[in-house]
């Protein structure tokens, strides 16, 4: 997915491979223009003009080949940065509309904070990865052929030290990039440990307040960035060794060239022009050849790193949703639900949380859904909009089989409010409009006035635009239930859900939202699923689940009358009431 993304820009890849040839090129011609004019300077058998002229002449060619080096290396950075630019923003994109496509299945399979990082951290690795191919891998191979070639035409007799030096380097490359792989392996471990901790710690300061839990986190935290230090400071080791070596080796390299060739001229002094002005471009072609070898070893790491995360984006854009809807027009349908012997089980759970429920709900009902903690009361409202698919058995929503049903069908007929009301940071405007993206003043106003959310609103100086900070954290609970409920209530669905999502309001609030909804959405079919009784008891019918079976269904007085598990559980909460 990533090499495709790369092969929609081929023109900035041709700029960029192009630019990359000519300051490549530029480098290693520098040398030859610097043995022409040492040459020059050295060569008796010029006269004094002859030889300005000539080192005029070579100077002027010297800073065009330089200057030219230069704009290719401008226009070099240029491309290889849009280029990488794009590729990330395209990744990006992608992977963020391939999530979006995503169930609740596969988000849990990934984890959300996984795939945050790898939308992040692992985009930003191929960024740099594409930047480096093209702005440094290109030039490796360029530099290191012609500048062995290069070194042992303007000198052939010493062609065994750039041999040696190369062999040398190569060595102490492979020993220091073997000894930092691993640092460098666990770097993202610790990094993605340490942005947990402190993301954690910083979501939840209030707990961490409430217990005093600061010198706890402190450990925790110090201990995963000690353990970062420890892996930092071994490869600043390794560096620290490492580049001096080199050093060492090209300086050994050029005094064992020197000393050769003060040989050669001491032999032959009628080549000592020619000599003398060689030994600095092989001098300048020597380091040329360590700095690609050094360059190459280098990429390696980030090659390694930027192919890690390919792997891990591949594996995002690999996935194929698990839950896929019919490519059928969009349709109206009635307010039934009908679940026909449904299990279900999370995946990999081997125990379902529900088994074999069957039930109907008519149009325009009021069914309530209670049962202890853990019955499976949000898992069985959750497969009524499709979040999950159930394991065995069917549900019907308007006579017709879910997964017959479009996702525009889906999306017109349901609406869920769920148990953690979640609010998006912008204003309260924006977030109802998700509930219906053109609804207009007056349905806003409506469904506030539904849910009981119009009494703090109209209260804000900005009404309707003032501003949701992250996770709704300028309002309380109650407020954000609220607005939750008139997100939901604000298309007029055949169909509404809510999952526990009055449990912060008042007595007097969950009240008038129950006589709102009554009287405004009659209509409507409302399952409301309560862990209190007193929230579902006027409801026309009310579901009873224990273990994730269906043990009861009825009125609120049949069920005190034939079911046990409704009959404790009422008593429980009476007796908490007394």
């Amino acid at each position: 997915m990533v090499f495709k993304a790369i092969g929609k820009y081929k023109m900035l890849i041709i700029a960029a491979l192009l630019m990359t040839v000519i300051q490549a090129g530029a480098s290693l011609w520098q040398p030859q223009f610097m043995k022409e004019i040492l040459s020059a300077v050295t060569d008796s058998s010029l006269t004094h003009s002859e030889q300005l002229d000539k080192i005029s002449q070579y100077g002027v060619q010297l800073m065009i080949v330089a200057f030219a080096g230069l704009i290719g290396a401008i226009l070099n950075t240029i491309a290889a940065a849009k280029l990488a630019q794009s590729v990330a923003a395209d990744v990006r994109d992608k992977m963020f509309r391939k999530i979006q496509s995503f169930s609740y299945e596969n988000i849990e399979k990934f984890n959300a904070g996984n795939l945050v990082v790898r939308m992040t951290n692992d985009v930003n690795q191929v960024q740099m990865l594409v930047m480096m191919i093209f702005q440094v891998f290109m030039r490796i191979p360029i530099l290191l052929v012609g500048g062995i070639i290069l070194s042992i035409l303007t000198l052939p007799k010493l062609w065994w030290v750039v041999i040696v030096m190369i062999v040398l380097i190569i060595i102490v490359t492979a020993l220091s990039m073997g000894a930092m792989g691993p640092h460098f392996m666990a770097f993202q471990k610790l990094m993605d440990r340490i942005n947990a901790i402190a993301k954690q710690n910083l979501r939840g300061a209030r707990v961490v307040k409430s217990f005093v839990q600061e010198d706890n986190q402190i450990h925790e935290f110090d201990a995963a960035s000690d353990e970062l230090f420890g892996h930092n400071l071994a490869v600043g080791y390794t560096f620290s060794s490492m580049i001096p070596a080199f050093t060492f080796i090209s300086q050994a390299a050029i005094f064992v060239a020197i000393w050769f060739v003060s040989t050669f001229v001491t032999k032959d002094a009628g080549a000592a022009g020619d000599t003398l002005g060689g030994i600095m471009s092989f001098i300048q072609y020597l380091m040329q050849i360590m700095f690609a070898i050094i360059m190459g070893g280098m990429m390696s790491m980030f090659v390694s790193r930027g192919f890690v995360s390919i792997a891990r984006i591949n594996e995002v854009m690999s996935t194929e949703p698990a839950m896929k809807f019919e490519d059928v027009p969009d349709e109206n349908l009635v307010g039934s639900v009908t679940f026909d012997h449904v299990s279900f089980a999370y995946p990999n759970d081997e125990n379902p949380t529900l088994k074999d429920i069957s039930f109907n709900i008519q149009p325009g009902q009021m069914i309530g859904i209670v049962g202890a903690t853990g019955a499976g009361k949000s898992t069985l409202a959750q497969l009524i909009p499709r979040l999950f698919d159930p394991t065995e058995g069917t549900v019907y929503i308007g006579g017709k089989d879910l997964k017959q049903v479009s996702k525009g069908t889906l999306k017109k007929t349901i609406s869920i409010v769920l148990q953690k009301a979640i609010l998006f940071s912008g204003t309260i405007a924006g977030n109802l409009r998700q509930g219906k993206a053109d609804a207009s003043d007056k349905e806003m106003t409506r469904a506030a006035e539904i849910a009981q959310a119009a009494e703090f609103i109209n209260k804000l100086p900005e009404t309707y635009e003032a501003e949701v900070e992250e996770r709704g954290n300028n309002f309380s609970g109650g407020q954000k239930q609220r607005m939750s409920i008139t997100r939901g209530v604000i298309k007029d669905p055949k169909i509404l859900i809510l999952d526990d999502s009055t449990s912060a309001l008042d007595a007097r609030s969950e009240a008038l939202v129950q006589e709102a909804l009554n009287k405004d959405l009659e209509h409507t079919t409302t399952i409301i699923i309560a862990q209190k009784i007193s929230s579902v008891v006027h409801a026309d019918n009310i579901l009873v689940l224990d273990e994730g079976r269906l043990v009861g269904q009825g009125t609120h007085h049949e069920l005190l009358k034939t079911t046990p598990v409704y009959q404790e559980i009422y008593e429980t909460q009476k007796a908490m009431e007394d």
